[in-house]
């Protein structure tokens, strides 16, 4: 049977209002993570996907399936995790689904999503899609394509991947450095700055938003701290990846963050061949606060 390819009920780029409850927690949390590349789970180098040339430098490659992580997430308890597909190849679209089944409403899914296939995704059981490059057309922010993608899916089952690199040069100065937005794998710059302007702009349109430090990622090097601090300034909930290594990483996320940042962590974990222990992890986040909605100005 087709799958729908439009949700009802849904106005086309509708701003929400930022005055009210957006459901922005004033609790950080561990965010998992399923990367999967040519249908395996994988954490990678974040700068060396190419379309061209060698492969990207793996981190770590499972025997298991996406469905076993998913699964392990499901288990501990842990939500709003999510698989992103690092190629959208057959095969791994074929296991990002699974992870899907394995974890209904556990999971946001991102990685080739388009307006016109993210429907089967939330069908097979993603609580979001995850977009950045569908909405990016020649370097810059296409509003029609972000109007559509709200207009099929609804401004809340959308996350805005704003995955970013430093601007060459910049903060040398002592200033906070820039962050432009980077797409297509991660290998196309466009001319969209993460700033507060765009996080409050795009926060009108979108649920949450996930940002790598794609300069850092898969490193196991440290985070990004002024992008973490920038992140901050974000009206809705946002999630950081790159460079987390250890619980102290979390711990300084946290304060750069100001308990509104929440994280993940790849390549450092032990379930990914890195030396942090997950159940480590997994005690951490059990520890903090419930997180509870917070009113923006």
């Amino acid at each position: 049977q087709a799958l729908s390819t439009q949700r009802p009920a849904t106005a086309a780029l509708s701003p929400a209002p930022l005055g009210s409850c957006s459901g922005i927690t004033v609790t950080m949390r561990f965010r998992p993570c399923i990367d999967i590349h040519q249908g395996q789970v994988k954490q990678i180098v974040g700068g060396t996907l190419k379309d061209e040339g060698e492969g990207p430098v793996t981190n770590f490659a499972a025997a298991q399936p996406s469905s076993y992580f998913a699964q392990r997430y499901r288990d501990d308890g842990l939500t709003g995790g999510h698989v992103v597909l690092l190629g959208a190849t057959p095969e791994s679209r074929a296991a990002a689904l699974e992870a899907l089944r394995a974890y209904p409403g556990g999971l946001q899914v991102g990685g080739g999503v388009t307006a016109e296939n993210a429907c089967e995704y939330l069908d097979a059981g993603a609580s979001h899609v995850i977009v950045t490059s569908h909405v990016f057309h020649g370097g810059s922010l296409d509003r029609e394509r972000l109007a559509a993608l709200v207009a099929a899916v609804g401004r809340e089952k959308l996350v805005l991947d704003l995955s970013c690199r430093r601007v060459a040069g910049s903060g040398e100065d002592g200033t906070r450095p820039k962050y432009k937005v980077v797409t297509d794998r991660w290998q196309k710059w466009t001319d969209l700055e993460v700033c507060e302007e765009t996080l409050r702009d795009l926060a009108q349109h979108c649920d949450e938003f996930l940002v790598h430090g794609v300069d850092v990622e898969g490193l196991q090097s440290g985070i990004e701290e002024p992008l973490v601090e920038l992140l901050a300034t974000s009206p809705i909930p946002v999630t950081y990846a790159g460079g987390v290594r250890s619980l102290e990483d979390m711990e300084l996320i946290r304060r750069l963050g100001q308990d509104k940042v929440d994280a993940t962590i790849g390549s450092a974990l032990d379930i990914f061949g890195g030396q942090l222990p997950y159940a480590e992890v997994l005690r951490w986040h059990a520890e903090q606060p419930s997180a509870k909605p917070q009113k923006t100005d």
